[in-house]
């Protein structure tokens, strides 16, 4: 069984009470998937099996935390138990499920991790084109130049334009907005381009 010292020295510093359970799980991942491999990922404890994350544990002033790399397959409804990770807020072995249910979870996770590839995101619906508010039409119209660099910006580049325009809530604020975007843009600057260099 192949032990990470920096997973040794995170259970050491952990709250008394996280420790029995963090050793807990960590027995029952060795025990069940021998070739798992310890390592820390965002400062966490976590196992992995051939690179891939299989799942991970953490400790807090109060809770420790259980989570499973792909919880909604290994768990299913049970995967979203309000805290971090799928078993709620742990705060002492008791509250892990028993052994063997523990078991056929772990086995479960190996096995997807594995064989199948995780599933993808399902891909959001492009943001609709950004509205040309119609005082900064006109105001485009009169200076072809800041029209010409509106236009050859990528969409999201236009649209840090467009909605800076259109949030304002005062006319006086709309117009200063759109006085200073002609400005810009005839000048062939987006729209944060003092942070452009940073």
């Amino acid at each position: 069984m192949s032990r990470d010292p920096r997973v040794d020295a995170y259970i050491a510093r952990a709250q008394p009470f996280a420790r029995p359970i963090l050793e807990h799980v960590r027995e029952r991942v060795h025990v069940v998937v021998p070739k798992v491999e310890e390592t820390l990922k965002w400062s966490s404890p976590s196992f992995t099996l051939d690179g891939k994350i299989l799942l991970m544990m953490a400790a807090f002033k109060a809770h420790a935390a259980l989570n499973f790399w792909r919880g909604q397959e290994v768990r299913g409804e049970k995967a979203d138990a309000g805290a971090m990770g799928q078993f709620g807020k742990l705060a002492s072995v008791e509250d892990l499920p028993p052994d063997s249910e523990l078991d056929a979870l772990i086995r479960k996770a190996a096995e997807l991790t594995a064989s199948a590839p995780a599933p993808r995101k399902a891909k959001h619906a492009p943001k609709p084109p950004p509205e040309l508010h119609p005082e900064f039409a006109a105001a485009m119209k009169a200076a072809p130049k800041a029209k010409a660099t509106l236009d050859s910006f990528p969409p999201g580049a236009q649209r840090e334009y467009l909605d800076w325009i259109a949030e304002a809530k005062q006319d006086a604020t709309r117009q200063k907005r759109i006085a200073t975007a002609v400005e810009w843009l005839s000048e062939g600057k987006r729209r944060h381009w003092k942070y452009q260099d940073c």
